[in-house]
């Protein structure tokens, strides 16, 4: 009897701490009863919302743009609709606001977006003013140029006009590194682009993933050999938001684990392209982070 109380007592304490700490009970096929650790809740001011804001960007193929039907769309796009899903039951429950590189900070601690997804660069000096979610694309730096610019390695921009976006790694790293270099800060990528082809830069300096294939669909431009700055992109969000971070971090590794970044990337990416950047994305076998703590800003650090 006693060692009947006591089994039944056992079974009452685990049922209570389940419901305590939030963990999930599954049945399985033999009738054995399996305790898993349920995923971390969404804040309550945005499940009350019933929608989440994002900031992504609008003119950076193919991370985030506005298609031909005046639709978001993009690889970031897509994972802030995953987000939805995971929330809401409903890729819809999301709205998009357009993040220029140089108004992502503020867009997050102005409180006007829950997250940002926006090709965002980690780096240690961001990381004090803003939080980041665990690393889901590592991105690396490139140089576009003229195929015949004089421009043929990243030691040869002193002295040369380099258009990139303002706020951006590159336009820190650059005036930290290249005092020579005339640095063409664009408030986006679009004029950037547009500073490049009009002659008033003579190389754009940007993420790969974005300039592999604007060289691809220009048979006047390439990409120079020379890869620098390879850090991971990482998700925005408010400083101190320890839920929210545990939510987006949850949700990221559960895409990780379902391979669900390569769908994203094959939707969003030219066929060739795919072999290569399957190699940037969170995957089941692969995986990267950030610098460790303590390690200098990327974009202090001069080659």
């Amino acid at each position: 009897m006693k060692r009947i109380l006591l089994a039944t007592a056992g079974v009452g304490l685990v049922a209570v701490i389940a419901a305590t700490i939030g963990f999930a009970k599954t049945t399985t096929p033999s009738g054995m009863v399996q305790v898993k650790a349920a995923l971390p809740p969404l804040p309550a001011d945005i499940k009350s919302r019933n929608r989440f804001i994002i900031g992504v960007k609008c003119d950076v193929p193919p991370f985030g743009y506005i298609d031909v039907q005046g639709k978001n769309a993009g690889f970031d796009v897509e994972i802030g609709r995953m987000f939805a899903r995971y929330a809401f039951g409903r890729a819809q429950r999301v709205s998009f606001v357009c993040a220029p590189t140089a108004q992502r900070e503020p867009l997050i601690t102005n409180g006007r977006v829950d997250l940002v997804i926006s090709t965002f660069t980690y780096t240690a000096d961001r990381d004090t003013r803003i939080d980041f979610s665990r690393a889901y694309w590592k991105g690396t730096g490139r140089l576009l140029v003229k195929n015949d610019s004089s421009v043929q390695k990243l030691s040869d921009i002193a002295g040369k006009r380099v258009a990139t976006t303002s706020g951006s790694v590159y336009d820190r790293w650059m005036k930290n590194c290249f005092k020579n270099t005339q640095v063409i800060v664009a408030d986006t990528f679009t004029n950037a682009m547009l500073a490049f082809n009009q002659g008033r830069a003579d190389a754009v300096m940007y993420d790969d993933a974005v300039l592999i294939p604007v060289a691809a669909a220009d048979r006047t431009a390439k990409i120079t050999d020379d890869v620098f700055l390879q850090a991971p992109f990482g998700i925005g969000m408010k400083q101190g938001n320890t839920q929210m971070k545990a939510w987006v971090d949850s949700r990221l590794a559960l895409m990780k684990k379902k391979d669900q970044f390569l769908p994203i990337l094959k939707a969003n990416v030219p066929a060739r392209f795919v072999p290569a950047f399957s190699k940037t994305i969170l995957r089941p076998n692969n995986t990267f982070a950030y610098a460790a703590p303590g390690s200098p800003s990327v974009d202090t650090v001069c080659p």
